[in-house]
Order: structure tokens, then sequence, then C-alpha cells
């Protein structure tokens, strides 16, 4: 009975020991894990930043064939020039008009007067006999009536005439016949003007058929006239 009693006291020796040490692992076992640090790792894909040179100028022209912004030959870019283009361009464009102001002169070079007296007039207006048009309300070289020739010649020398026959039949001065007239002297009236150059004649835009002709006064003038002198 004794050595039964010893052998239960034991084995519950034993059991509150295995109790004990069991209670111990458990709590350092929950401690430890206690103690471990949470860590994660990231589920979400990498990226990889791209660094850019911002100040960088790009110097792409590529255009996107299917775009509708249009292609580089498209844009409608300003452009300038230096002074001697434009010095060419400006002597080319001088030329083309001094073409075309030749070929309304009827191909002949005009020669500019050679002084203010009435001799310097009369020579400057002859030149245009047999050159110039008679063209009705005209007063170029491109052609003028009678009234417009000469207002034309006397504007060369700083008059400004009436475009009307019966107009400057009433300028300047008057001559009391054509006895005292001199050359450079207008003859006119309310039909026809010419200019007088002397020895009975007179330099004038005639008719369609007859342009720019000296003739007698007489021919152009068979009724009244006015003479009048301006230089």
């Amino acid at each position: 009975m004794m050595k039964f009693t010893k052998s239960c006291s034991a084995i519950a020796a034993v059991a509150l020991v295995g109790s004990a040490l069991f209670a111990f692992s458990s709590t350092a076992s929950a401690t430890t894990e206690d103690s471990v640090p949470v860590t994660s790792s990231r589920s979400f894909r990498k990226v990889n930043t791209v660094k850019k040179d911002l100040l960088k100028e790009s110097t792409s022209t590529s255009v996107d064939a299917q775009s509708s912004w249009g292609g580089i030959e498209s844009l409608d870019v300003p452009q300038t020039q230096s002074q001697s283009e434009k010095d060419a361009a400006a002597a080319q464009a001088a030329s083309r008009s001094a073409s075309r102001e030749s070929l309304t002169k009827g191909d002949f070079t005009i020669t500019p007067p050679d002084g203010q007296t009435s001799a310097a007039l009369v020579k400057f207006a002859v030149q245009f006999v047999g050159q110039v048009p008679y063209v009705y309300g005209g007063n170029t070289p491109a052609g003028w009536d009678c009234s417009g020739f000469v207002q034309y010649v006397y504007a060369q020398f700083g008059f400004s005439l009436p475009h009307s026959s019966g107009a400057q039949a009433g300028v300047g001065r008057a001559v009391a016949d054509l006895s005292q007239a001199m050359p450079g002297d207008i003859i006119a009236n309310g039909d026809h003007a010419a200019i007088y150059i002397g020895n009975g004649m007179v330099v004038n835009a005639m008719s369609p058929g007859q342009g720019t002709q000296i003739c007698p006064v007489g021919t152009v003038f068979p009724g009244g006239y006015s003479i009048r002198r301006l230089l």
C-alpha cells in the first residue's frame, strides 16, 4: 500500500512538472511571435521612371501620315530677307516697271526737258511726233487727246493745266494774233488745242488716225482761236 502511494505521488509530480514546462513553452512562443516585425511585399508592378532633359530642344520633324494636322510643307512660316535680297528684289521690280513703261510709250526713249525755256518746251514736245497715238481722254505717252497732250507737256515744266481745250484757251497771258505768237505758246479754242512751234506750225494730237503730228495752224484751226503764253 505504501509503495502504491509513493508511485502515485511521483506520477503526479512528473505530470505537474510537465504541465509547468508546457505552459512556459506556450508563453515563450507567444512572446516570440509578438516580437517578430510584420513585413509585406508590394503586389503592384514596378514602374521605371524615365528622366527627360526638359531643356533639350526636340529636333524631330516627323509627322504621322494619318494625322489631320498636315505635313511640314503646309506650314505657313514667315520668311525674312537680307538687305541685299531686298535690294535685288527692288531692282527687279524697277526693271519690270521700266519695261512696261517702255512698251506703253511706243518703245522709244523720252528725253526729259533740258531747261525751262520756250525753246526747251518745243524740243520736248516734238519728240512725240509719230510716236504716241490719239486716245480720247488720255493725257500720257500711252495715248492722249489734243488737250491731254498740251496738259502733259506743260506739266513737265511745272504747270498744272485743265484737261479741256476750251479751258486752256483762257490760261496765261493773251497774245494778240499769230504774227506775235512765239514758240511754246498755246493755241486753243472750244474744239482743239495745240502748241505753237513757229513758222505758222503747231504740234498737236490730231485724230485717232493721225496721232501726234506737226501741221499748219490753218489746218487744225479753220475758224477762230485764242493764243496764250505761259513761258
